[in-house]
Order: structure tokens, then sequence, then C-alpha cells
């Protein structure tokens, strides 16, 4: 069932994609009464599971999944239809049309990425808000457990200042994704600022170790699952340890040291459990465990618990435009570091570009709307961005060519054209290649 939940998210979320982009390109071509002969979500080699002819275009679906196009009358693009571009230019061809008007057509897709974007944070400000906890809120430094962070040099306790001069006023989902883009954070660890350089190589450490976040808010020791062979009968589900060894216990990131320095005793421990203070004795294995899986509570309990003080900030309407606005700005600025650390060789991220496997294992195992659009937003902006790359086939090199057109008063021949689309179709399978390359060897090596 989680299997069908997430593939259900992927599909629907690309379906949505490919269509509202290529979209993009059929408003416009129709608006300029040029002639669209085939709008397709997937792409139809050889034969479509779905097509019906309304009016002068073919509508489809096809049967493989690597995105989707609308093929225009009189364009070079990848179906490289030579014998209609061997015969005079029409004047319901793209080729016939203006060149400010063949951009404008050409740039409708990366547009509507955009728009949808924006669109969809403006619509999340509206419906869900925004939930936070606010930094100055976090008394006690956040839990550095992952090893590259450790590495680096931060501890668990240290408190999160700024990143790359910005300072970090809440802490919520965005923080962790900053962290890895960063180069310079500014901590403070027992009331005196530091200032932490990132490795260069930060994304490739990550990759090389078990997924978990780079820094996360601390937990309470509260008793999840009990082993049947745990020697500790008198926990129950749902204890939450506040003493263990006559030592007061506030977060799980304390319990460690103590059972390391307890193996194979029996400890006193005082436990809250519905609500009171109940002594309990502790039974510690040989290899400093208890024999029990750690808990988990939601962020209205650890409020109530006094831990955190969780804000959720609601908008109206015409509130959600400039939040949803600034939302997208970050997310669109974030992507484009991405880039600039994947084609920077020092960093290794080129390790991690990874293709349709890891799009759908972004999706979570349950539904939720709200995860669904925002990972839907981002993929938006990654697939307007990577469309904006000037590499011939995609919608970039068009834009290359036509503003080169513009500016020169030349246009390129139809055979430069030709060869040019050759060239970025063989990049373009390289790159679709090396991409689902890395899943596969993800997949294989479990990293």
């Amino acid at each position: 069932m989680d299997i069908v939940i997430k593939l259900s998210q992927f599909l629907l979320s690309l379906s949505l994609l490919i269509i509202l982009h290529e979209l993009g390109h059929f408003i416009p071509a129709k608006l300029f009464k040029t002639r669209v002969e085939k709008f397709y979500l997937f792409f139809d080699v050889k034969y479509s599971l779905l097509k019906k002819k309304i009016g002068e275009t073919e509508y489809g679906i096809g049967w493989l999944p690597l995105g989707g196009y609308v093929k225009i009358s009189g364009m070079i693009d990848e179906s490289m239809d030579k014998e209609q571009m061997a015969l005079p230019p029409q004047p319901w061809e793209f080729r016939s049309k203006p060149a400010w008007q063949r951009l404008i057509i050409m740039l409708g897709g990366v547009t509507v990425n955009f728009i949808l974007a924006f669109i969809i944070y403006i619509g999340m400000a509206f419906a869900y808000g925004e939930t936070y906890v606010a930094n100055a809120d976090i008394k006690d430094g956040l839990s550095i457990e992952n090893p590259v962070m450790i590495k680096a040099g931060f501890k668990t306790g240290d408190k999160v200042l700024a990143i790359d001069g910005k300072k970090v006023a809440n802490f919520d989902s965005q923080l962790n994704m900053d962290l890895v883009m960063s180069k310079q954070v500014l901590i403070e660890r027992n009331g005196v600022e530091q200032t932490i350089n990132m490795p260069n190589d930060l994304v490739d450490q990550l990759s090389k170790h078990e997924k978990s976040p780079l820094v996360s808010i601390r937990m309470p020791f509260v008793i999840g699952n009990i082993a049947p062979e745990s020697p500790n009968k008198e926990l129950q589900p749902k204890d939450l340890v506040i003493s263990l060894n006559g030592q007061k216990v506030k977060y799980y990131d304390e319990v460690k040291a103590i059972l390391e320095s307890n193996k194979g005793k029996t400890i006193p421990a005082v436990v809250l459990r519905n609500q009171k203070e109940t002594p309990v004795n502790a039974i510690v294995t040989k290899e400093g465990k208890l024999g029990v899986n750690v808990g988990t509570l939601g962020m209205d309990s650890l409020e109530k618990l006094g831990y955190y003080k969780v804000s959720t900030k609601e908008f109206g309407f015409f509130e959600s435009i400039p939040v949803g606005i600034e939302k997208g700005k970050d997310q669109l600025v974030g992507y484009g570091k991405q880039l600039k650390m994947i084609f920077n060789p020092e960093t290794k991220a080129y390790k991690q570009v990874g293709g349709f496997a890891a799009i759908y294992n972004i999706f979570p195992s349950s539904w939720s709307w709200e995860v669904f659009w925002s990972i839907t937003a981002l993929l938006s902006i990654m697939l307007g961005v990577m469309n904006l790359l000037p590499i011939p086939a995609l919608d970039g090199g068009h834009v290359m060519f036509l503003l080169y057109e513009i500016i020169s008063g030349r246009k390129p021949s139809d055979k430069f054209l030709e060869n040019a689309q050759m060239v970025g179709f063989v990049l373009l399978i390289s790159l679709l290649l090396f991409a689902n390359g890395n899943d596969i060897y993800k997949a294989i090596v479990g990293k």
C-alpha cells in the first residue's frame, strides 16, 4: 500500500507539471495562430496509450513516462521532422512567425512552471499558515547526531545563530537545507559565539552515511515499544524518563552517557506516567541499553510539557501573497545554489544527482496534501530552471538561438539547428543515463 501511495503522488505530480509546462507552449502558439500538431503527456514512441484528434491537434498519452511534448509545425525539435522542414514555409508554421513571437512560445513552458510554484506557495501560506519554533525559544540548543556535522565541529547543545551571514529566526523544515548549502555557520556554544566553516564536499560526505537530519530539536526520552526479551518489565510505553540514577534527565541525548557508565547495573529511575512521577528500577544491559525502542512526541505534546513554544502564524488571502512569493524566491535561489554546487567538481555534489527514482523517493508513504503540494512546487521550480539551461533540445537552447537572431538580425540555418538539436539530444540522454545510473548505483550499494 505504501508503494501505491508513493507512486500515485509521484505520477500525479509529474503529470500535472508536464501538462501545465506544455500548456505554456500550447497557449501562446495558438494565440499567434501557429499550428500545434500534437499535445502529449509522456512520449508516444512507436505507439500511444490513448489519443484523440480535436481540430488540427492530436491529444494523447504516451507509454514512455520521461516527460511530454507539443509538436509545433515548422519547428526543429526532438521529432527531427526533416521532410516538413524541406517544404516551403507556411503562414501557420513556427518558422514563419516573427522572432519575438517564437521567443514567447518557447518561454511559455518555464514561465508556467515558475508561476505555478509561486501560486502553490501562496496557496499553502493561506491554507496551512506557518508553523515553527522561534530560535530564541530553543534554550538548550539543538541535537547534533549526524557524524558529518560532528566532524565539521558541531556539538549537541549548539545554537545556530546565522547561516552565511543571514540570521536564523526560526527552526523549521528549511533549516537543514540551508545548512547543506552553507559555507559559514555562526553558532553559540556555552554562551560564546564562534564560526564554523562548512566543508566543500559536505554533500558527498553526507551521502556516505545513513540519511539523518543535520540538526534537529532535542527530544525527551520517551519509551516506545518494549522488546519481549527486555529485562525492564517495570517500564511502560509512553513513559517519559525524567531521572536516571539520581541524575535529572531532560533530553534523550543525556541518557546515553548515564547508561554507558552503568553497564550491567540496576539503577533507580523516575518516569512521568499519566502525568504523575513514578519511581521504577531500570536494568541496564552489558551493552548499555534498556531493551526498549525510543518513542516520539508530537510538537503539541512537547509544548504542553514545556519543552518548546510552537508558533503558528495564519495569513489572510492578501497576506499570503507576499509570504508565498518570498518562499518561492527562497526556493528558486536555493535551487540555483544547488546547481552551482553540482557543477563545481570540488563539492562532489554531482555524485548525488538523481533521476526518476530519486524524485519518487522524495514523496512520503502516507498521503499528505501539504507535503504533496510542497514537493510539487519545488519540482516545478526545478523543471523551470533545468529547461532554461542553454542546451539545444531544451527550451533554453531554443531561447539562446532566438536571442542571437533578435540581437544579430541573422537567423541560424536549419542545418545548423538540426545539428545542434542532435548534439543537445545526445547531451540530454547522457545526463538522463547519468542521473538514473546514480539511482541504480545507490540502490545496489545502499547509499
